[in-house]
């Protein structure tokens, strides 16, 4: 194990202890596969799972492994009219399983998140039975303030750049705290504990993923 990847694990452990007193579940992988497959663990067979919008998710092989498990998959991106993708979205609050990324978590083992319309983080807060966070070490933050500046500076301005937004950021590459109409940071969460034991599984990955 090189000293990156030991530095990795001992982080994880730190992070892992604090989700544990936020009643929420840790996980290390060392590679995305492995992240892949803790993930796949914890999904039982025939059990309803969907996602939010994230590179994390996609870099790491899950989307392509979850076809290769019996889950039904509820995928909004399938819908053909507005009405469908609402009714989709609908399925999704008593969905078994909600997979998502996050913009960044504490040492301390906080999550924090930024969204536009707030469908992604509205299943992080209520609804499905468990939701399954899968993050790369290179989201890892030292404090709640250093969340915040990841979120807006790391996160918004690449993601804006890949949906082709307008937004100030997309051109600058920082976030100018803009009300353009293409702004995608609606939505600032911060997820000091989870208020059901265990139903937010944060899986680690030693490898970078996302933005």
């Amino acid at each position: 194990m090189t000293p990156v990847d030991m530095n990795h694990l001992n982080a994880a452990r730190t992070i892992i202890k604090g989700l544990q007193k936020r009643q929420m579940e840790g996980y290390y992988a060392q590679t995305a596969r492995e992240a892949v497959q803790t993930a796949l663990s914890l999904m039982p067979e025939g059990s309803s799972v969907g996602w939010g919008g994230s590179m994390s998710l996609s870099e790491s092989g899950l989307m392509d492994a979850l076809k290769e498990k019996n889950l039904r998959i509820i995928d909004r991106a399938l819908a053909v009219t507005p009405e469908e993708k609402q009714e989709l979205s609908r399925q999704l609050i008593t969905a078994d399983t909600f997979l998502m990324s996050t913009n960044a978590i504490t040492m301390d083992g906080e999550l924090f998140n930024i969204d536009g319309n707030g469908n992604r983080l509205c299943y992080l807060l209520f609804g499905p039975r468990q939701v399954i966070v899968l993050c790369g070490m290179n989201k890892v933050v030292p404090d709640m303030d250093s969340a915040v500046a990841r979120a807006r500076n790391m996160a918004a301005p690449p993601n804006c750049v890949r949906l082709n937004r307008k937004t100030p950021c997309s051109q600058t590459g920082r976030c100018e705290n803009c009300f353009s109409a293409d702004c995608i940071c609606s939505q600032f969460v911060y997820t000091r504990r989870s208020g059901i034991p265990g139903r937010i599984k944060v899986i680690l990955c030693g490898e970078a993923l996302g933005y």
